[in-house]
């Protein structure tokens, strides 16, 4: 039990907790927990979600919907469920236990370069643990959705507004952007991976905060400002 209480200690002591996960190389827990909770989130939006708006809105934006006829139609709502539950599903099992991985070699990079190497199971910790706030987001994403009785695409993205994007009005789509790395639970994750790579490799608190900082800025410029806007805006 205590592999499983530390990690989640980090919710009401993130200072002391976060240290003496770190410490302890507490990393299977929270990656158990993060995939359980994404997972289940993508389950539960997949049995929600009403695909046929979506589906006739992308088939109309094509121009392929006046040549599809009634049982083409609904296949493609079928398909589009399926590959909904799917996708739900992999991005737990697999893509945020790999985006812990690559965020744990990005702190090793990042030790080396400041000097401040430390054992790659601690940093695997403090990436893992710093994800706890996602998992969390998820978590109540699927308690809202069960109370749901169906979803779109664009209802889910406000199901539960943790970022300044949805809560401001009349913003210009470069600003609409700018204002979602805005996010509540992306930030917290941010200060959790400070306070890990801290108790990693020793470096001061406040020093490491910013670079957590630095990196999630980085990683918005690029991946929720930069790609979008030159994909236009989608």
């Amino acid at each position: 039990m205590t592999s499983l209480v530390q990690p989640v200690r980090i919710f009401v002591d993130p200072f002391e907790g976060t240290r003496t996960a770190v410490e302890a190389r507490r990393w299977v827990w929270p990656l158990l927990i993060l995939a359980l909770c994404v997972s289940a989130s993508g389950t539960l939006y997949s049995l929600r979600w009403d695909a046929s708006p979506d589906v006739i809105r992308e088939l109309q934006a094509s121009g392929e919907l006046a040549g599809v006829s009634e049982a083409d139609l609904t296949e493609k709502i079928q398909v589009a469920s399926r590959k909904a539950l799917v996708g739900g599903i992999a991005k737990g099992v697999f893509l945020m236990p790999m985006l812990a991985l690559v965020l744990a070699c990005v702190l090793w990079v990042v030790g080396w370069l400041f000097d401040r190497p430390a054992p790659f199971e601690r940093l695997m910790s403090a990436a893992a643990l710093a994800l706890l706030p996602i998992a969390l987001y998820h978590l109540i994403f699927t308690v809202c959705a069960a109370a749901q009785h169906s979803l779109t695409a664009s209802r889910a993205l406000q199901l539960v507004p943790s970022h300044l994007g949805l809560l401001l009005d009349g913003l210009s789509p470069k600003m609409q952007r700018v204002a979602s790395a805005v996010d509540f639970f992306n930030l917290w994750s941010v200060g959790l991976l400070g306070l890990g790579f801290s108790a990693a490799t020793e470096m001061s608190r406040g020093r490491a905060l910013l670079l957590a900082l630095a990196l999630y800025a980085m990683f918005a410029g690029v991946l929720m400002i930069g790609l979008p806007g030159m994909g236009g805006g989608r």
